[in-house]
């Protein structure tokens, strides 16, 4: 197994049962994703992503094959895997300080290295003069800042991202993705990225992956070779959009007619 490979599902299946049907969400999923590697994975709403994102985080159990995280199965969540959500998950009530020592205090780091740790990844994300401040008082985008810097503190080996700039206004979004982009190239960090829209995949992504309903899982993907900070209205980025969406449509009849943010 290649040592740079840090998360690879072979045959990967997850399957919900009730007492009166059987519901396929994933079928014979096959992934590999390098170390510092930014992977998007994309497709409407009911197609596995966020599935897939809960089977590598440890928050569920696939039905069948595997799940490994730098040549170790994943048995459960932990520091190694530390996900982003859309809704922040914060404790509004404490400081931006104290919102990311949380896992460090959960992993029993001392109160001084909590603390300039926190510091360091608050500095990273931009929020130095916002860390004593409480949640509350932050906007949308200030407080995915924290979330992204309480994660990152953890130092996991991989970073999830399930449509973490979903609940953004659109000019805060956009500068959430230049600065995802520049945290990325400094940290190195192994990102991989849930997304329903082709502009977010495409600005972000070293390599996009596409999935549709129905667990069919993977329809294709794109290598994204473009110079960053990239130009979502430049010619190269439009004929990857439509490469992007074909990959999407491609099981659909009259796919012409369908529009795709």
């Amino acid at each position: 197994m290649q040592s740079n490979i840090v998360v690879r599902c072979n045959q990967l299946q997850r399957v919900f049962s009730s007492e009166t049907k059987e519901h396929r969400v994933l079928s014979n999923i096959n992934f590999e994703m390098k170390a510092g590697e930014f992977v998007v994975l994309i497709g409407p709403s009911g197609c596995g992503k966020s599935t897939l994102l809960n089977l590598i985080a440890g928050f569920d159990k696939p039905t069948g094959g595997t799940v490994h995280l730098s040549n170790r199965p994943v048995e459960g969540p932990g520091p190694d895997k530390a996900m982003v959500f859309q809704d922040y998950a914060l404790l509004p009530w404490l400081t931006a300080r104290a919102n990311v020592e949380i896992g460090l205090r959960m992993q029993k780091v001392p109160a001084a290295e909590r603390r300039a740790t926190a510091d360091r990844f608050l500095e990273l994300v931009g929020l130095s003069g916002a860390a004593t401040r409480p949640v509350y008082q932050l906007s949308g985008g200030m407080q995915q800042r924290v979330s992204i810097a309480r994660a990152l503190a953890l130092n996991p080996t991989v970073l999830l991202m399930d449509e973490p700039f979903g609940a953004l206004d659109a000019f805060q979004r956009a500068i959430m993705h230049r600065e995802l982009t520049r945290i990325w190239r400094t940290t190195q960090a192994s990102i991989i990225f849930v997304t329903h829209s082709l502009d977010e995949a495409i600005f972000l992504g070293d390599r996009v992956v596409a999935m549709t309903p129905g667990a069919s899982g993977f329809t294709g993907q794109i290598d994204i070779d473009l110079p960053r900070p990239r130009d979502p209205l430049s010619n190269d980025f439009g004929v990857l959009k439509r490469q992007l969406f074909d990959l999407l449509t491609a099981h659909l009849p009259d796919r012409a007619e369908i529009f795709v943010e």
